[in-house]
């Protein structure tokens, strides 16, 4: 065997982790991974070839459009007794499906200290994953529970309104919420409605949060 090489696909960059990294030992899921024999020979042998891939920052724009799992390809050559050389290239490794959702809801802003039965704002992010305009959409928070069990709720206006978000761009709002219970709660329920498109989207959020009673 004289060499296995890792081609990573267009959107991705790979790059060969050692046993001889210093960062790597004090890894012991690596080491385990490197554990001798390392050498192939004619009689048998193992070597683990480890790889990390980080997806490239043009593979980023890439996946959101394409929705790509393709991973790349391994090369590998050799060389047999009689010392004629060997090449073989795989078919394309393909990694789990990467699933993008056409928009993304993520929490910018939240007090440090929120204090039970007093209102309190969150700014939120939403960002059009897509590469169309999203919009103009509807905030909510749903009722799927009784008002006796939901522990955060929105304080004041239901319903707020957002412009339409340009593709791959993100718009920025506020929500002014109460907590009705103490300890660790839960931010969750947010829906988000696309008038455009009459598509609603939840269980986008979701924020474990702590209410003090004073």
């Amino acid at each position: 065997m004289d060499q296995v090489d890792f081609e990573p696909a267009q959107n991705w960059v790979a790059t060969v982790l050692r046993p001889d990294d210093h960062h790597l030992e004090d890894n012991l899921l690596v080491r385990e991974l490197f554990k001798p024999p390392v050498i192939i020979r004619s009689g048998g042998g193992v070597h683990n070839f480890l790889y990390q891939l980080r997806l490239s920052p043009e593979g980023s724009h890439l996946l959101k459009v394409e929705g790509s799992n393709v991973l790349g390809k391994l090369q590998i050559t050799w060389r047999t007794n009689l010392g004629e050389p060997g090449r073989l290239q795989t078919q394309n490794i393909l990694g789990s499906p990467i699933v993008h959702k056409d928009i993304e809801l993520g929490a910018v802003e939240v007090p440090p200290v929120i204090i039970f039965e007093k209102p309190f704002l969150v700014r939120f992010n939403l960002t059009n994953q897509t590469d169309r305009i999203l919009g103009p959409f509807e905030v909510q928070m749903s009722q799927s529970e009784s008002l006796d069990e939901k522990p955060v709720m929105v304080n004041g206006l239901q319903t707020t309104f957002l412009p339409h978000v340009e593709p791959f761009n993100s718009s920025e709002f506020h929500l002014d919420l109460i907590a009705v219970k103490q300890g660790i709660q839960k931010i969750t329920g947010i829906t988000i409605f696309d008038k455009h498109e009459k598509k609603t989207y939840d269980s986008l959020f979701e924020l474990e949060i702590f209410v003090y009673a004073e």
